[in-house]
C-alpha cells in the first residue's frame, strides 16, 4: 500500500538506507522496500528453457504419481500371461485359456467406460481404490478355481469380475492433460513417456509373470500381481495435488461418441491395433511352448515391448509437423510393413531369430498410439478426459480379446508359427481402417482446429 505518514520515507540504494526529502503534501509517493532487497521465491513452474522429459517431471508431484502409478500398472500385463499360464498348466489347453482372457478383456471393455466415467464425476482417489479391491477379488477367485478343479464355467465368471480394474494408465494422462493444458508440446512429451511406461509395463509384467510362474508355483504370477496392483493404487490415488478436478455434470451429455464421428474412427483402428497385441502374446507363448521353452516366453515378449518402449521414448523428443491424422496414416503403415516379420522368423528360425523380429515390430507401436491418443484426446470435451481415454483402452481391449482368441484356435489347429498370421492380418486391418476413415479424421481434425 502507500505510504500515508508524513515521515520522510526510506530509501534504499546499493543495499544502503538514505533518507529522503520530506515529501510535499500531495499524493503520496509509492512504497519502496526498507533494507536489502530480499530474493524472489523460486518458482516451481515448469520453465520454457526446460525441454523434454526434464520439463514435464519439473512439475511438483509428478514424479511421486507417475512412480506409484507405475507399480499399479506393472501387473497390468502380468494378468494376461500368468493367466495363460496357470489354466495351461492345470488343463492342457490354450483355448480354454485364450478364451478365458479373451472373456474377460471383452467385460473390461464394457465395464471401463462406465468405471472411468464415475472417476471423473467423482475423482480419482474416490472411485479407484474400491473398483481395484472388486478386481483383485475377482483375480483371486480366479486362482482358487483354478486350485480347487472347478467347473471351467467358474473360471470365466471369476475373471469377468477383474474388469472393474480402473484404468491406472488413463488416470495418469488425465493428470498429464490437466497440468498441462494449453501446451501441446509438453502435453506430446507426457503422452510419448505415458506410451513408453506402457511399454515398459507390457515388458516386466510378462517376463516376471513368467518367472514366476515357472520357477515357484503357476499361480504366483497373479498373486504377485494382485498385491502390486492394491499396493500401487491405494499410494497412486494419495497423491492429490495433481489430481485433475472433478466433473459433476459433463460438457456434453451421453456417451462420447455419439456425435463424435472421429473419436470413432479413432476407436476403430485401435480395436485392430489391439488384436496385434493380443495374438503376438498368446501365439509366442504357444510358440515357445512348441520348442520345449516356455520360460524363455516372457524374455522374447519383453523385447516387443522393448523395441517400441525405444521408439516412443524418442518420439517425444521429436516435435511432428503436419496434420497429426496423416502421422496416424503413416505409423500404421510402418506397423503393417513390419507386423509380418514375427511369422518369417517363426517360419524360418527359432526364438533368438523370432526376438529379434519382435524387437523391430515393436518399434512401430508407440509412435501409432502416441499419435492416437493425442487424436483422442483433441476429440473428448474437457471434464471426461478419463472417459475418453478409457474408452481408447477399451477399443485395444476389445481387439486385444479378439486377437488373445484367433491366436489360441489358430496355435491349435494350424500351428504356432502359422499363428503369427494373426497379428500381420490384424496390422493390416488397423491401415485399412484409418485409409477408410480418412475423410472422417480429416474433418474432425479441421473442426477441432
Amino acid at each position: 500500500m502507500p505510504r500515508t505518514s508524513l515521515a520522510p520515507p526510506l530509501l534504499t540504494v546499493a543495499g544502503t538506507t538514505l533518507v529522503a526529502a520530506a515529501p510535499a503534501p500531495v499524493a503520496p509517493a509509492p512504497a519502496v522496500p526498507c533494507g536489502p532487497a530480499r530474493p524472489r521465491p523460486r518458482d516451481r513452474r515448469p520453465s520454457a528453457a526446460r525441454s523434454g522429459y526434464a520439463r514435464i517431471f519439473s512439475v511438483p508431484g509428478a514424479r511421486a504419481f507417475t512412480a506409484w502409478n507405475l507399480l499399479a500398472r506393472v501387473p497390468m500385463g502380468m494378468f494376461g500371461v500368468g493367466a495363460v499360464l496357470m489354466i495351461t498348466a492345470a488343463r492342457g489347453s490354450y483355448a480354454l485359456a485364450g478364451a478365458v482372457t479373451a472373456t474377460g478383456l471383452a467385460a473390461t471393455a464394457v465395464v471401463a467406460p462406465w468405471t472411468a466415467r464415475l472417476v471423473d464425476r467423482y475423482g480419482q482417489a474416490r472411485v479407484a481404490v474400491p473398483a481395484t479391491v472388486i478386481a483383485a477379488l475377482g483375480s483371486l477367485s480366479l486362482v482358487s478355481c483354478v486350485r480347487s478343479g472347478a467347473p471351467a464355467w467358474t473360471l470365466f465368471l471369476s475373471y469377468v469380475a477383474t474388469a472393474t480394474a480402473p484404468n491406472t494408465g488413463g488416470m495418469s494422462r488425465a493428470r498429464w492433460a490437466h497440468l498441462f493444458r494449453g501446451d501441446p508440446g509438453a502435453l506430446h512429451t507426457a503422452n510419448a513417456f505415458e506410451q513408453a511406461v506402457d511399454e515398459v509395463c507390457f515388458m516386466l509384467g510378462p517376463l516376471l509373470a513368467t518367472f514366476l510362474c515357472t520357477s515357484l508355483f503357476p499361480e504366483a504370477g497373479t498373486l504377485v500381481g494382485v498385491a502390486m496392483m492394491l499396493t500401487g493404487t491405494v499410494l497412486f490415488a494419495a497423491q492429490r495435488r495433481t489430481e485433475p478436478p472433478v466433473a459433476p455434470r459433463p460438457s456434453v451429455p451421453g456417451t462420447l461418441l455419439r456425435g463424435n464421428p472421429g473419436l470413432a474412427a479413432v476407436l476403430a483402428v485401435f480395436v485392430c491395433t489391439g488384436a496385434v497385441f493380443g495374438s503376438l502374446e498368446v501365439v509366442t507363448l504357444g510358440f515357445a511352448d512348441s520348442l520345449g521353452h516356455r520360460p524363455a516366453a516372457g524374455a522374447v515378449l519383453a523385447l516387443q515391448a522393448a523395441g517400441s518402449c525405444a521408439a516412443g521414448l524418442l518420439y517425444g523428443l521429436a516435435r511432428p509437423a503436419g496434420p497429426a491424422v496423416a502421422r496416424f496414416r503413416r505409423c500404421l503403415a510402418g506397423m503393417a510393413a513390419l507386423a509380418p516379420l514375427p511369422l518369417l522368423a517363426a517360419s524360418t528360425g527359432g526364438l533368438p531369430t523370432l526376438g529379434a523380429a519382435l524387437l523391430l515390430t515393436g518399434m512401430a507401436t508407440a509412435p501409432t498410439m502416441v499419435t492416437g491418443m493425442n487424436l483422442v484426446q483433441g476429440r473428448t470435451p474437457t471434464g471426461r478426459l478419463n472417459e475418453g481415454m478409457t474408452l481408447a483402452v477399451t477399443g485395444l481391449l476389445a481387439g486385444i480379446a479378439a486377437g488373445s482368441a484367433a491366436g489360441g484356435w489358430s496355435v491349435e489347429h494350424f500351428g504356432a508359427s502359422a499363428g503369427y498370421g494373426v497379428p500381420a492380418v490384424a496390422a493390416a486391418l488397423a491401415l485399412l481402417t484409418a485409409t477408410a476413415g480418412r475423410s472422417v479424421l480429416v474433418a474432425d481434425e479441421t473442426t477441432n482446429t
